[in-house]
């Protein structure tokens, strides 16, 4: 497992990049390690969307919860993907179902703190949906996606380090 990275580091790492949201305004993640007996192997991710909750399972009883936003009734979905990638400061690409319910977006967001996915994106699957970051970090704990799952910046930044590429995810209701 890589090192996580320290509030400060995370600072730096995002100061680099101009416009970027710091870390000031989210300084370290809010995660807490419970008992969670899954019989899922360490590295799963497990969604339950009706607790609004995020769950890295670390051992056979043990999970890191971490708080998030959900999609809205609507525009939530069940199952299982994994990720298939991991994007640093990522720039944000309206879906083309976006764009039809809101033909006014605009084509892109490039880094900075006016882009939805945050200071990181794990993407899904072969689909549109990620775990990212947010630049609402108020929506925390609500349903207010379009089936994303928003995680505030210092908490998606720690599970970056966490996550590898092929992990497991499994979204509950």
């Amino acid at each position: 497992m890589r090192p996580l990275l320290s509030a400060a580091l995370l600072a730096l790492s995002i100061a680099g990049v101009p416009g970027t949201a710091t870390a000031a305004s989210d300084p370290k993640p809010k995660w807490a390690e419970e008992n969670f007996a899954s019989g899922y192997d360490p590295g799963t991710i497990v969604i339950k969307t009706s607790e609004r909750k995020l769950y890295l399972i670390t051992g056979a009883t043990t999970a890191l919860r971490y708080e998030i936003a959900v999609g809205r009734p609507s525009e939530q979905w069940f199952g299982e993907s994994f990720v298939t990638r991991k994007r640093f400061n990522p720039t944000w690409v309206p879906t083309p179902s976006m764009r039809e319910k809101n033909p006014s977006l605009p084509d892109s967001v490039g880094p900075g703190p006016s882009n939805p996915l945050g200071v990181r994106a794990l993407n899904l699957g072969w689909g549109t949906y990620r775990i990212h970051g947010t630049n609402a970090p108020r929506s925390i704990g609500s349903a207010a996606s379009s089936g994303c799952f928003r995680m505030r910046n210092a908490d998606v930044a720690d599970l970056f380090e966490r996550v590898h590429v092929g992990a497991q995810v499994i979204v509950l209701k």
